[in-house]
């Protein structure tokens, strides 16, 4: 008789499914599916297999996008910034560095109990004699990396991958006011390529890096140039690594990224980092008021920020090969800037690069 009474609820109500449930498991294992037959893919392009352009439909970046990504980066930045007990360092930092290959004889530290978290682990610095950066050419990979397309820009279409284009004015955004940069002489009449153009028989450049998990995780500057202007393009953050890229078409426009404009000697120029899942965070050393996957921001918005005021008329300057930003994880640089005709890449689509090496000169 002194017994608690048990209270049983009807199995229908233990099992109930809720729509946010349904709809996570389902973009959650479909991504996975396409995570699986990436991988299949990027196999048979390493046997040397051409294989043909298919794009995702609507509804399949749509059920991709489903996916909280946003959410779960950000639970990710959070874990990574746990302070791991010292004799637990060595065995998770281990298992990354032998599942990315990671060289770790390249960190300024290579004693991994330095390390308190994971999010230190992937922010390391490099050794400063690792990362020479040339000097006889007038631009320089600004990480380590995959080159996954460059050339010219035509028909404001950039190819992130080839065969597979996006938007040049999606990308970067409506054009920035012409007092901020003070270089910009085209009409508005002109279409959105030919007004970044600002000095005739110049032509609009583009190059695409693609940064793994395993690669050192900081961006540099690719050239001496200014910045004048920050916009940050609140978004999706679907991966970003070349088999998705090559499925999703104008991926980089779904995705949140921070674009940085400015001008360098021969005109308009530009660096874009790029977000994807479990990047959240990107960081611009000088910009202490830029914040990303932010919940306080909605996608399909843009915020603007220029650098240039009354009390600072010239913008940030920067150096070729000074410290820039940073990502959590690997992600996408993609520069586009305005170059002679002349101008010449010293790349071949697929290659991996490093940080100091030669992208391209006159």
């Amino acid at each position: 008789t002194d017994r608690k009474k048990l209270h049983t609820v009807p199995v229908g109500q233990v099992f109930r499914l809720r729509p946010f449930h349904v709809l996570v498991a389902t973009g959650g294992g479909y991504a996975g599916y396409r995570k699986y037959e990436n991988y299949k893919l990027e196999q048979l392009e390493k046997s040397g297999v051409e294989l043909p352009v298919k794009v995702a439909s609507e509804w399949e970046v749509a059920l991709y996008k489903s996916v909280p990504t946003r959410l779960l980066s950000r639970a990710w930045g959070r874990l990574n910034q746990v302070e791991l007990p010292t004799w637990l360092r060595k065995p998770v930092y281990s298992l990354y560095i032998w599942t990315f290959g990671v060289n770790m004889k390249e960190a300024a530290v290579e004693d991994l109990h330095h390390y308190r978290n994971l999010s230190e682990f992937f922010r390391r610095k490099l050794k400063p004699q690792v990362r020479p950066v040339c000097c006889l050419h007038s631009v320089i990979s600004p990480s380590d990396g995959k080159i996954l397309n460059f050339g010219q820009v035509k028909n404001c279409e950039v190819e992130q991958v080839k065969g597979v284009t996006y938007s040049l004015e999606s990308f970067l955004g409506p054009r920035i006011c012409p007092e901020e940069l003070r270089f910009s002489q085209a009409p508005p009449g002109n279409s959105f390529q030919q007004q970044l153009v600002t000095k005739e028989g110049n032509e609009l450049y583009h190059c695409v890096i693609y940064l793994a998990p395993g690669d050192y995780h900081c961006f540099h500057s690719p050239t001496d140039w200014r910045v004048s202007h920050r916009r940050h393009f609140p978004g999706s953050l679907m991966s970003v690594n070349p088999g998705v890229a090559r499925w999703i078409k104008e991926l980089f426009c779904h995705n949140e990224r921070v674009v940085l404009t400015g001008d360098w000697k021969h005109g308009f120029f530009s660096l874009t980092a790029v977000g994807a899942t479990n990047v959240g965070s990107i960081r611009i050393y000088f910009d202490q008021d830029l914040h990303t996957n932010s919940p306080c921001y909605s996608k399909g918005s843009y915020n603007d920020f220029s650098f240039i005021s009354n009390n600072n008329k010239e913008g940030i300057p920067m150096r070729k090969g000074e410290h820039l930003g940073e990502f959590n994880l690997g992600s996408t640089i993609v520069l586009i800037f305005e170059a002679p005709k002349d101008f010449k890449f010293h790349l071949k689509a697929g290659q991996k690069i490093r940080f100091g090496e030669a992208l391209g000169s006159l």
